[in-house]
């Protein structure tokens, strides 16, 4: 098809210093994951984006010098020639498509607590981050920098754009947002220096322009330098002599860059789920920006609508659109819009289990595309399938996100896929989850695969139908999966952190029990022991609608795993604009008579408070009936011709959305493999000289 003229303008190349970007698609820096100890397996994820069309590739963090140390969350390194070539694999993959590659320099400073090389962090006065997640908490405090150091930092900021040349990248950053040393110059909170390096904001800009000097000297004409830098906080404070103190550093530094990359503080906000901030949310900050250089500006905006982007770039807010995490979710997004094939976007639904995966040390992992961080890997591509071994009819029973994953690329492959299940409505869980505050963004895991199975001949689809183990043995497939969800249980907590036996008595509900109608009667306590988003807007949910709801739990904060998708701060803030009490480190111990009696996690104080329903979020466990039903009558499985009986997604293991359609997706790339077949490629680092003169060399 051919492109709709109104977006041709995203087309557009534009210049960044002595480099174009073939369009305005800007995969900007985010984390992955993949650090040098899985150069391959980056390699392959960023060279799916140049392909997809998107202009430029940018790594996420890259540390210039050991004294800049995130471990253990996964970081990239330029210190040595091995880092060298292990980033060249990048560089080269994403050239073969024309796009070009930038790399972020990074030194974190007192944000980083340099575990592994055990130096103390650095920072411009000794004020050090006191984090509130136990993943960022240090003992160490950092030390003071002094003019040695800052000379040092130069320096290795200087090595690192030469080795970022080397290894073939076209945009090198220096980096001054999210906390890392170059902000930590630029904010007063940080920055009490009484030299020329602190005071006024013109002192404070200092060092970003002296690193951009020296970047710029390393790499001569042959690479664009790019300034990233948060404006959120220096927005709020007012300047001397322009509006806040955001608009007098851009003002100052307004020639130096040849790009600027503007974003927000903090990830809670900058990477906002869409639970809590919309599309293009960042505008408000940094649509300034424009307003005060002839430099070009790219920003993010979680930009999944084209008709977003170019209205972003014809109102003068951003020159090129950034992308993140619509880049993982839809690595083609570009190519699909300037193809005409706009409504086959697999749009970014925010929920953020793309962050989870850095704070929890692995590749990248997405609900909407189960392809990424697989690329090398398991040589999975999100836009290409190997066709089947052989024509067969897959019956898929339970059109959840599992089951729709799993009919979608079994159709992809070829294969004759019928697809049923006993609502009247696709969906699965998503049909009640999407009703919950904010999550209506949710149901494009649904609106993508429906939209697909929708236009595909290899395809029937039966909802209204439920089957039977009967029904199905005389169906007439070769294959089964089924893909039947899961089930809220009633277990209570015990103080051994387990789940105790059922607790069924009047008054207790589930979920599932309000998914299917139920009608609490108030007042309501929601206990939490799932951790993850559902307690939470269960609370908020049932509190908007009767009112008198507390929420209890036994970790520490409210949906405490949200921490792990930079949602619980919001979380919290929901909470109480919605007037539910939170009691945490709590249990519940006993409930009846219109109340329920809770006790300390760690202290056993019994307390009672007043209680008419328990709605209880805790343990999910498969619902796996008809695939056991079907597994115990193996002889009539080989009289109707059915070679096997598979589970997917909940049916097999409760998880997390992201689970089910991975799980889905799995089965159907793999079901005809052989098991030596299923085995993905384990990747390694790039090691010339492992007992050669060391990191410091240049």
């Amino acid at each position: 098809m051919a492109r709709d003229p109104r977006f041709d303008i995203l087309f557009d190349p534009v210049r960044i210093g002595p480099v174009t970007a073939p369009n305005r698609f800007y995969q900007v820096p985010h984390a992955s994951g993949m650090t040098n100890a899985l150069p391959r397996v980056r390699a392959g994820f960023r060279e799916t984006k140049a392909e997809g069309g998107w202009g430029v590739v940018c790594t996420g963090a890259c540390s210039i010098h050991p004294s800049s140390d995130d471990s253990p969350l996964p970081f990239a390194t330029l210190w040595d020639k091995d880092d060298i070539k292990a980033h060249a694999l990048m560089t080269e993959a994403v050239h073969r498509h024309g796009s070009l590659a930038g790399v972020e320099l990074f030194h974190g400073g007192a944000v980083v607590m340099n575990r592994t090389t055990r130096t103390p962090p650095l920072s411009p006065s000794g004020t050090p981050w006191m984090a509130t997640h136990i993943g960022f908490m240090s003992n160490l405090r950092p030390r003071i920098m002094d003019k040695q150091d800052i000379r040092d930092l130069l320096q290795w900021q200087a090595e690192g754009a030469r080795k970022a040349r080397s290894a073939g990248f076209d945009i090198v950053y220096v980096y001054a947002g999210m906390g890392y040393l170059p902000y930590e110059f630029l904010l007063s909170d940080y920055n009490q220096r009484t030299d020329e390096y602190g005071g006024s904001v013109e002192n404070r800009v200092r060092l970003i322009r002296q690193m951009i000097e020296v970047t710029k000297e390393a790499v001569g004409d042959t690479c664009g330098v790019a300034l990233r830098v948060s404006l959120e906080e220096l927005r709020k404070r007012p300047g001397r002599h322009m509006a806040s103190e955001a608009h007098e550093v851009i003002a100052l530094l307004k020639d130096d860059p040849d790009l600027f990359d503007v974003k927000l503080d903090t990830t809670p906000t900058d990477c906002s789920a869409s639970r809590f901030s919309p599309e293009g949310s960042h505008e408000p900050i940094i649509s300034f920006v424009k307003t005060l250089t002839d430099k070009p500006v790219v920003g993010v905006g979680r930009f999944t609508s084209p008709d977003t982007m170019v209205s972003q770039v014809k109102r003068g807010v951003l020159d090129l659109i950034g992308g993140a995490r619509p880049s993982i979710a839809d690595p083609f997004l570009p190519n699909k819009i300037k193809e005409g094939r706009e409504d086959e976007i697999r749009e970014c639904i925010g929920c953020n289990i793309c962050i989870s995966s850095w704070h929890d040390g692995v590749p990248v992992r997405c609900t909407q595309n189960a392809t990424a961080g697989e690329e090398w890997r398991r040589g999975w591509h999100p836009e290409k399938f190997a066709p089947a071994r052989r024509q067969e009819k897959v019956l898929v029973v339970g059109a959840g996100p599992a089951g729709l994953e799993c009919a979608r690329v079994l159709s992809r492959r070829g294969v004759q896929v019928t697809l049923a299940d006993k609502a009247d409505e696709f969906g699965g869980r998503l049909r009640f989850e999407t009703r919950l505050p904010g999550l209506s963004a949710w149901g494009r895991v649904l609106d993508y695969r429906m939209q697909a199975l929708r236009s595909d001949a290899n395809v029937e689809m039966y909802p209204g139908s439920a089957l039977s183990a009967d029904d199905i043995l005389e169906f007439g497939c070769d294959r089964v999966v089924t893909a039947t969800g899961s089930r809220w249980g009633t277990e209570l907590y015990a103080d051994s952190e387990l789940p105790t036996a059922p607790f069924n008595a009047p008054g207790v509900y589930t979920p599932d029990d309000l998914a299917a109608g139920a009608v609490p009667e108030g007042p309501i306590t929601v206990f939490d022991f799932d951790s993850y988003y559902m307690g939470g807007l269960i609370a908020e949910w049932l509190a908007r609608q009767y009112g008198d709801v507390t929420y209890v739990t036994p970790a520490g904060q409210a949906s405490a795993w949200t921490i792990m998708t930079n949602e619980l701060p919001r979380v919290h803030q929901a909470l109480t604009r919605a007037g539910v009490p939170v009691r945490t480190l709590s249990r519940v111990a006993g409930f009846g008579g219109g109340a329920l009696t809770l006790t300390g996690l760690f202290v056993d104080q019994p307390e009672r408070i007043a209680c008419r329903s328990l709605v209880i979020t805790g343990l999910r466990r498969p619902d796996d009936t008809l695939y056991q039903q079907l597994m115990a009558r193996p002889a009539d499985l080989a009289a109707a011709g059915i070679r096997s009986v598979d589970r997917i997604g909940d049916a097999m293991a409760a998880g997390a959305i992201v689970h089910a359609v991975f799980s889905g997706h799995e089965y159907a790339r793999e079901f005809d493999l052989t098991p030596a077949e299923r085995n993905w490629r384990r990747d390694r680092p790039v090691v010339t000289e492992p007992f050669g003169p060391g990191i410091y060399e240049g």
